[in-house]
């Protein structure tokens, strides 16, 4: 799901994971009525940083402050989901985003129920589910050619909303996904 530069000589800038800030964001599953695991989406408000993005719940750590602690502290700031209701499962790959300079460390959490969304916003214009088989379904994944760093890419996202679903969001949640249809054809 990462953005294709479309100038096979162009080489994505990277920046060196030691001057990175650390980040962590929550993956955050649950069953809907129809017992179908969904994941709860955001859309960062216009003015924080990646404003306008669909994104998980999730920001830069304090310090002193372990990821996951992150993780439950920004999902319960951004969308009023309390840290004890999150059952932690795993946490995905961690990377670099080279713009943002963060260290981002995704992890996966589940709720009992569907929660109660209660947006803040001061970061999140919305706040929203999607269904994880809706995700797979290949007619939600698109392509489109994109100007990015003053260059183009063939960029690979989800139309799921108004706003495209790509970028680190699109990355974090493709891994979450294989590890999911692997769950699944297991059982």
């Amino acid at each position: 799901m990462a953005p294709v530069p479309l100038n096979s000589d162009y080489k994505i800038p990277q920046n060196d994971i030691n001057s990175a800030h650390p980040s962590g964001v929550m993956a955050l599953l649950f069953p809907d009525e129809k017992q179908q695991l969904n994941v709860v989406l955001t859309l960062r408000t216009n003015s924080i940083r990646h404003a306008g993005q669909i994104s998980f719940p999730g920001g830069r750590s304090e310090s002193g402050e372990e990821l996951i602690e992150t993780a439950l502290r920004e999902t319960e700031e951004e969308i009023g989901i309390a840290s004890e209701k999150i059952h932690i499962a795993c946490s995905l790959s961690s990377f670099t985003l080279h713009k943002s300079e963060h260290q981002i460390t995704p992890f996966v959490g589940f709720l009992l129920e569907r929660p109660k969304l209660n947006p803040n916003p001061d970061e999140v214009q919305e706040a929203f589910n999607c269904d994880l088989n809706v995700l797979m379904d290949d007619h939600c994944l698109k392509k489109k050619k994109w100007s990015l760093l003053d260059q183009d890419f063939e960029v690979p996202y989800w139309d799921i909303h108004d706003i495209p679903l790509w970028g680190a969001t699109a990355m974090m949640l493709s891994e979450l996904l294989e590890l999911y249809q692997e769950f699944k054809s297991e059982c």
